[in-house]
């Protein structure tokens, strides 16, 4: 291959690795994205009412309801609400948009607790946000894998960034390869896409230049015989990296990496990072 080849090949990875980027930043500081966020409600069967929502909220065996007060109203798929409203038995990891106003109250289910999530558009860490700091792309950090299915999904609980919370994944199967050298393997969740798969992981950099708790990585469909691309350029942080009112999962124990993956996402600056 020609050193102009090289160079137009390396222009195509680096662009296709700033869209990626750009739209990762993009979701991220959505009008109604995790940076907007501003608080984290944990609901019980005791009515509460929240400076930045509307209505006294409480949960049950019935499923979240909200009591809305003389003058209050949300639009609940795109159906204007007032009085009392019954968002019923949501599904772990499920959710429902409550819009009030320019803001949208998130109604969802974590780790098996009923929670309230309003997002704002001018939360201070949205409008303040610069940006994500990242390592600079290279296609070393991109290695060839085997994905292994399971005979059968193993249920597989792991930790979260909100002490005390549990998640439980159904884990297809393991993915293995190589990298410096060394044989690796990460266990494996499905993916936001149909057949995708996503890993969580540490490393050696993790609470040194990328966020402690976790990055996640997706990988695309297998092929038929089981071969994946891992492209670590691509590990990104999850809404925990940046907030407090986030419940991101953890990653399982043996998917703790015993080198330095410098590649991706690095520390926040709203964590201290530069």
């Amino acid at each position: 291959m020609t050193a102009q080849a090289t160079a137009k090949d390396l222009q195509a990875f680096t662009e296709e690795w700033l869209a990626w980027h750009r739209a990762q930043e993009d979701r991220l500081a959505a009008p109604h994205g995790f940076l907007a966020i501003t608080s984290l409600h944990w609901l019980d069967e005791r009515p509460q009412r929240f400076d930045d929502a509307p209505g006294a909220w409480r949960t049950g065996a019935d499923g979240v309801t909200v009591t809305l007060a003389e003058g209050e109203e949300l639009v609940v798929d795109g159906v204007p609400v007032r009085g009392e409203h019954r968002f019923g038995v949501l599904p772990e990891r499920g959710g429902v948009d409550a819009v009030w106003g320019d803001a949208v109250v998130e109604v969802a289910r974590r780790g098996g607790n009923d929670i309230v999530r309003p997002r704002h558009p001018d939360a201070p860490l949205r409008t303040a946000f610069a940006g994500t700091p990242t390592y600079a792309p290279d296609p070393r950090w991109v290695v060839e894998g085997r994905y292994l299915a399971f005979e059968e999904p193993r249920p597989t609980t792991v930790g979260a960034s909100v002490e005390g919370l549990e998640h439980v994944y159904d884990a297809p199967g393991r993915i293995e390869f190589t990298l410096q050298g060394r044989p690796l393997s990460l266990t494996a969740f499905p993916g936001h896409l149909p057949g995708t798969l996503t890993v969580l992981f540490t490393d050696a950099t993790s609470g040194v230049t990328t966020y402690a708790a976790n990055r996640a990585l997706t990988v695309g469909v297998p092929s038929p015989d089981g071969g994946v691309v891992l492209d670590f350029n691509r590990a990104a942080n999850l809404p925990c990296a940046y907030t407090d009112l986030a419940t991101c999962p953890l990653p399982p124990a043996e998917n703790r990496l015993p080198l330095a993956i410098e590649a991706g996402h690095r520390i926040p600056r709203e964590r201290g990072g530069a």
